[in-house]
């Protein structure tokens, strides 16, 4: 007997002891987190989508646009997870009557202030996205593991606004969150047709040395002009903000997980838009997680020549 609770022992311990493995099954996980808003709690959906690996590069905060939900960018968020990111994609309302929305229809600047906090606070075992990150690890088989402490803001039309918005916050009020976000993608953002969220956000982001780019579509009613392009062009002056495709729609940042309400009133994708956004947005990112430089998505690289060559992209540039 005593025998064989020795080795039971030997074999808890042993247990305890081992490593995580570097390689874990690729999950993903429909869960919620809490923001205030108004005098209320809301708990909105947010999902999460686990690279195969223990040790992601970073976190993708992947932010939907107006009238949209995280569903609509899971296309996206899958093919940052494929290149080692943990993705959080949480879906914010589109109309609330306390002004708690991703778009800004009268004053969401609170609201968004609460929403910077998740990242602002993520080292917070307590706080809300630490919360809901948990509960998602425990689902994903991945109790115990940690969230990176390098981000990533990434948003598409109203979305790419509230990241702008959000990313200047964390300048603002949680410099040490600031100082681990690598990069801020903007896929065809959109202004709100009132504040001046992006301007602002823009503004305080301007003379820092965060990685800004977007990648935009043509201007038309479905992007309000590119009303989000032109503010980003007009208020950086930096030589390369990104790339505009040429025949792009609107809804080429959803790509497979898109819809017909976006694709009635936007257009239909093109194949090669949607491969060439999911191309260099995740690339991109790469890059600014691993702090490098890889030449072929960058003007003059291979990839990126082919691109422009053959009349898929233009360089967007700062004034």
């Amino acid at each position: 007997m005593r025998r064989v609770l020795a080795a039971l022992v030997l074999t808890a311990a042993t247990l305890i002891a081992a490593p995580t493995p570097a390689h874990a099954a690729a999950a993903e996980v429909d869960g919620s987190i809490s923001v205030p808003c108004y005098v209320y709690t809301y708990t909105p959906d947010a999902d999460w989508y686990f690279p195969a690996t223990s040790t992601p590069k970073a976190l993708v905060y992947l932010q939907h646009g107006f009238s949209r939900s995280g569903a609509n960018v899971a296309d996206l968020a899958r093919r940052y997870q494929a290149a080692g990111f943990l993705v959080f994609a949480p879906t914010l309302p589109s109309a609330d009557i306390y002004g708690c929305t991703v778009n800004n229809l009268g004053n969401n600047t609170v609201f968004l202030k609460s929403v910077a906090a998740w990242i602002g606070q993520a080292g917070d075992s307590g706080g809300a996205l630490a919360t809901s990150y948990a509960a998602a690890a425990r689902t994903a088989g991945r109790s115990g593991s940690k969230l990176p402490t390098s981000y990533i803001l990434a948003g598409h039309s109203a979305g790419g606004e509230a990241v702008t918005y959000i990313a200047d916050i964390l300048r603002t009020t949680y410099p040490g969150a600031f100082a681990n976000l690598k990069y801020l993608q903007l896929l065809d953002p959109v202004k709100s047709i009132v504040g001046d969220n992006m301007a602002t956000g823009l503004h305080g982001l301007a003379g820092t040395s965060l990685p800004i780019r977007a990648i935009s579509s043509p201007p038309y009613l479905a992007n309000s002009n590119a009303s989000g392009t032109a503010e980003l062009t007009s208020d950086i002056d930096r030589d390369f903000l990104g790339v505009r495709l040429t025949t792009g729609s609107h809804c080429d940042a959803e790509g497979a997980s898109t819809n017909v309400l976006c694709t009635l009133t936007a257009g239909t994708s093109k194949a090669q838009n949607v491969a060439a956004l999911q191309t260099l947005a995740v690339n991109w990112a790469v890059d600014a997680a691993d702090g490098t430089t890889t030449g072929s998505y960058y003007p003059g690289g291979t990839y990126y020549q082919s691109l422009l060559g053959g009349g898929v992209i233009q360089t967007l540039s700062g004034s």
